[in-house]
């Protein structure tokens, strides 16, 4: 159990914490215990129509207050989730398994947004254009879009909420939030110091249950005029076919293949470091998280060496005891296709240097594993495998590392250490994805825009770019203005 006055176990719907319309719940149980912590309602399509309704409802008063005005309250809920991080983090590592000290930093990530975006959300501007007739002038305005649904992830439960909501309510929209059935307990907390920051009623309703039954809701909703979605692929390009009846705007930030390419001039102590990094943070349940090591051959026994090495050192346990580096997976189907993945790359000739079955302790806890002389056959070089399994294999001149990273219809993340500046320039532009990190291993920052291309998804979150979305663009062409003679008859 966790501690903590923040823990609600009803949805919140136009400034009400409400139970489900007939009264269904599920329950949230802790992955590294399996215990139970709460019942939350199991909302469906009634409930969904009800959360749009409320949101379209505060609609026009929230877009009418000042960007200023809107700014203090996403600055004030900033404030109230610091005061509460410690709460927070404990929740969030409770419902979600992640180590503490990961905890903490994602509510610091997700406490960015909300200062970032409060300042954002007051530099929307328009323009005015040159006009191409004597009498007329063109402007620009930049309006929110209107109601968004969101839809919320359960491996970053806390700062896809604020990634997703904190832009769209600056931009002055409303929103309904249907967070991760994992995960529900983290956004119901922030909703609760979001309500006590001065968030009108409507302005943002948090929604729990039937993912389906509320993702058909929101997509068939003409109401709604855009859905943000961070999942799965297929996931994604399900809702995408569920909006096109309504042409209904989407950004969606879906799965990844990441490579982690490391050329024979890297600083080896520096890309071991950032691997084991990129690899193992929140036990490789992150959608950037390198999924494939490709590493040149001239080196790529020494590389291996290092990092398994680094790999056997790393702890196993529950997130809440001090020491721990790598927590649960988040339940029985993750564990399921890790230890798949494994088996399927061993089958083909794999070599297994550590971990590659269940940890001892039982429940979802797997072992970090390294697998070396993996190939494009295996399914962990083809799939997203979403746990402490890290795949190397080698390459031989820079063209040929490049083509194998490219090699997946993913685009989201790709690494890459080299000490070559012109290699620097060539590897970053020829990689096929949205975002690079070269000589490191870390790369979200609410600053910077976060997405991908290819099957990764569409659009920008983070940045100014993230409030883009969320805003229409208007054109005003205005005539009839005449010049001070011709008013006068002159």
């Amino acid at each position: 159990m966790v501690s903590t006055t923040l823990l609600r176990e009803a949805a919140l719907v136009d400034g009400q914490w409400r139970a489900a319309a007939d009264g269904r719940v599920f329950d949230v149980t802790d992955p590294a215990t399996g215990a139970k912590i709460a019942a939350v309602p199991l909302m469906a399509e009634a409930d969904t129509e009800a959360a749009i309704a409320a949101a379209a409802k505060a609609l026009r008063p929230w877009r009418r207050r000042t960007a200023k005005d809107r700014a203090a309250v996403l600055t004030r809920w900033a404030q109230l989730m610091t005061e509460h991080a410690d709460e927070l983090a404990e929740l969030l590592t409770t419902e979600q398994g992640k180590p503490l000290a990961e905890a903490r930093g994602e509510i610091g990530y997700a406490i960015s947004f909300l200062t970032f975006y409060a300042a954002e959300g007051q530099r929307v501007r328009g323009e005015i254009i040159p006009a191409t007739a004597e009498d007329s002038r063109i402007m620009v305005l930049r309006q929110p879009i209107g109601v968004v649904g969101c839809i919320t992830p359960w491996n970053f439960p806390a700062a896809m909420i604020t990634r997703k909501a904190a832009p769209a309510l600056a931009a002055g929209c409303t929103v309904v939030l249907k967070p991760a059935e994992q995960t529900p307990l983290s956004a119901l907390a922030i909703a609760a110091l979001g309500q006590e920051a001065g968030l009108p009623a409507g302005v943002l309703n948090v929604i729990t249950g039937d993912a389906p039954a509320i993702g058909r809701a929101l997509c068939a909703s003409p109401t709604v005029r855009l859905i943000s979605f961070t999942g799965s692929t297929e996931v994604g390009k399900l809702l995408s076919a569920q909006c096109a009846d309504t042409v209904k705007r989407l950004t969606l930030e879906l799965g990844g293949n990441a490579p982690f390419l490391v050329f024979e001039d890297a600083d080896l102590d520096a890309a071991v470091t950032a691997a084991v990094l990129s690899k193992y943070r929140h036990s490789g349940q992150t959608c950037v998280c390198t999924n494939r090591f490709l590493v040149q051959a001239s080196i790529v026994e020494e590389f291996t060496h290092r990092f398994t090495a680094a790999v056997g050192k790393l702890a196993v346990g529950n997130g809440k005891q001090p020491g721990v580096d790598v927590g649960p997976l988040i339940d029985a189907d993750g564990l399921a296709k890790v230890a798949a993945h494994v088996d399927d790359a061993v089958h083909k000739g794999a070599r297994l240097l550590v971990g590659g079955a269940p940890h001892a302790l039982g429940g979802t806890f797997f072992q970090p594993t390294v697998l070396a002389d993996v190939t494009p056959q295996m399914r962990v070089m083809r799939e997203e495998t979403f746990g402490p399994v890290a795949a190397i294999t080698s390459f031989d001149t820079e063209e040929a590392a490049v083509e194998l990273a490219n090699d997946t219809r993913s685009g989201l993340a790709g690494y890459f250490f080299t000490n070559d500046l012109g290699r620097a320039w060539r590897v970053a532009e020829a990689l096929e994805v949205g975002m690079v990190g070269l000589n490191t291993g870390f790369l979200s920052v609410e600053v910077a825009p976060f997405g991908g291309v290819k099957e990764s998804g569409l659009g920008r979150e983070g940045s100014h770019h993230g409030i883009e979305d969320f805003v229409e663009t208007k054109f005003v062409h205005i005539g009839g203005i005449s010049s001070p003679g011709a008013a006068a008859g002159s």
